[in-house]
């Protein structure tokens, strides 16, 4: 299969999962913001963009506090998208791979979810109230007024695919070829 139609295959299925897990699971209607964690989903199966952000150095970005950091030496526009890729990064993990983050206690920080939450929800707000070029400023002012049920949600659409996955409807199998 070429590339474009595997990431098509995956949009909509991500889409669909996406738009069940709202609508029908927690009857919340927003096609923006359901349409932007579908693709927030297709973009982070390659871990070259989850870990894009980079620093001045060239050394990949894998630590929040790395990432805030980072955000606080920018201006503008790449402030902007810096804090908006904290918003997905903590909200991909939050909601998809919560039990990572729990069990990943670190020294000084024994509540790594609750910090994700915290900061996932400030970055998100940051991105929507900065000028340049924001046009999806009103989506990721409703993530972060939203965020733990963005959160809960994705951990809804978790539970879909991977009940998909054991019933064998998983359109996985045919991107690995």
């Amino acid at each position: 299969m070429a590339p474009d139609c595997s990431a098509s295959l995956l949009y909509r299925y991500f889409t669909g999962l996406t738009e069940y897990a709202f609508q029908v699971r927690l009857g919340v209607a927003d096609p923006p913001v359901t349409d932007y964690l579908a693709s927030l989903l297709v973009r982070f199966i390659r871990s070259d963009l989850m870990y894009r952000l980079r620093s001045p150095e060239g050394r990949r970005l894998v630590d929040i506090s790395n990432m805030l950091e980072e955000a606080n030496q920018r201006t503008g526009s790449a402030k902007r998208e810096v804090h908006r890729h904290i918003g997905d990064f903590t909200l991909f993990w939050a909601g998809i791979f919560p039990e990572t983050l729990k069990s990943q206690k670190k020294r000084g920080n024994p509540d790594r979810f609750q910090a994700y939450l915290v900061h996932g929800k400030q970055s998100y707000y940051i991105a929507s109230t900065m000028p340049a070029h924001a046009k999806d400023s009103e989506v990721l002012q409703r993530l972060s007024d939203n965020f733990d049920l963005c959160t809960y949600g994705l951990s809804e659409v978790r539970r879909e695919w991977e009940r998909k996955d054991e019933a064998g409807d998983s359109p996985l199998p045919f991107l690995i070829d």
